[in-house]
């Protein structure tokens, strides 16, 4: 239920980002409706508050998509992996980021505003942010998915 009502608060705020044609987008940073923090849906970390704005497509469908994540100060996630192919690049903030099968501080590498990263398809990474949020904007070929290289640090699961 907490779920199907947070996919209805993506899709409005995507349809409320303005009276465009099919397809067409121009929005500004105000333009954006963020929902409630809440732990994310099909193509994000599942971590609790981060927030979520479905701009193009549908990470759960086949096809393009594009989505803006917001995600909260002091916020680690653990190595997971998703199914598809995926480029980001960091909106505001700074992002730590970094690939493995283990969440290791060592290996991350601060991204500022303006960096670019990828999410090779199944290839392990883990990330976290520190004293300020940031937030990054997604985009892939779904469908997505999210796989925790150890299950138990899936967020997900701890519901």
């Amino acid at each position: 239920m907490k779920y199907a009502i947070r996919v209805l608060l993506v899709v409005l705020s995507a349809v409320s980002l303005g009276a465009q044609g099919a397809g067409e987008l121009r929005t500004t940073p105000s333009e954006v409706k963020w929902p409630a923090p809440a732990a994310g849906g099909a193509g994000t970390s599942g971590v609790s508050g981060t927030q979520t704005v479905i701009l193009k497509g549908d990470p759960a469908k086949p096809g393009l998509y594009t989505m803006l994540l917001r995600v909260g100060p002091n916020t680690k996630i653990d190595a997971h992996a998703h199914p598809d192919d995926r480029v980001a690049t960091v909106i505001s903030g700074t992002w730590y980021f970094g690939y493995g099968p283990k969440f290791d501080e060592k290996a991350l590498k601060m991204l500022p505003a303006g960096s670019v990263y990828t999410e090779p398809p199944n290839a392990n990474h883990f990330a976290m942010t520190r004293g300020e949020g940031v937030t990054i904007q997604i985009t892939g070929t779904g469908p997505s998915g999210t796989a925790y290289v150890d299950p138990a640090h899936d967020p997900n699961r701890k519901k």
